[in-house]
């Protein structure tokens, strides 16, 4: 059996959001402890993992109950960073690798590091017929955020292949949709990509968005 590939000492950055594979994260970064990290990411080309909150908030304040996070989280590679003035920092990432918290630590200054294991990417799955609607339904909703603001991180100009694959559809939708923070870190969870389509498909089914054919 293959061993799982481990990773040490990966920073966290703990957000009340979920990063998915393939997706884009835009990040403006300001607190001590997050700034020094995604600067030294950046100089080393190395990843740091989105993990969602279960408890806490993304900015540290007095009093409050310490951050607890879903144990299953995405890499974010650093694509963009810029210094619009001193003390911020933005950041436009993209959702990597899945991995699976072994191990975690509180350093003193606040940040979070974890040992991990990587996770499986989604097996490529073409997309069934019977799903096809989803697929369509997405490309209509990322054109028309493309044309309204080129620069969003949800505007994203898909490739045929891209349409065709269950996770990537599955993925973009579930970034989209505004359903809890709970049942998305759940879909992302999920080793099937097909089944994950189906449950959004489920979920665009009633709300309208893409009715069953």
């Amino acid at each position: 059996m293959t061993q799982p590939l481990t990773l040490s000492s990966l920073p966290l950055f703990p957000l009340n959001s979920v990063l998915f594979p393939g997706g884009v994260l835009a990040l403006r970064v300001f607190e001590v402890r997050y700034l020094d990290m995604v600067r030294k990411c950046r100089q080393a080309g190395a990843p740091f993992g989105v993990v969602s909150l279960i408890q806490g908030s993304e900015v540290r304040q007095a009093g409050a109950p310490e951050e607890q996070f879903s144990d299953v989280g995405t890499l974010a590679v650093i694509e963009q960073m810029e210094t619009p003035q001193p003390g911020l920092v933005t950041l436009r990432c993209c959702g990597s690798q899945r991995f699976r918290i072994t191990r975690h630590s509180h350093l003193p200054h606040g940040l979070w590091i974890a040992d991990v294991d990587h996770i499986s990417p989604d097996l490529p799955v073409p997309v069934p017929q019977d799903l096809q609607q989803a697929a369509n339904a997405l490309a209509q909703v990322l054109h028309t955020l493309q044309q309204r603001d080129p620069d969003a991180a949800s505007a994203i100009a898909p490739t045929a292949a891209q349409l065709n694959d269950c996770g990537w559809v599955a993925n973009r939708w579930c970034e989209l949709l505004p359903v809890p923070l709970g049942l998305k870190q759940q879909l992302m969870e999920l080793d099937n990509p097909l089944l994950r389509l189906e449950l959004v498909g489920d979920v665009l089914e009633k709300t309208g968005i893409a009715p069953a054919p």
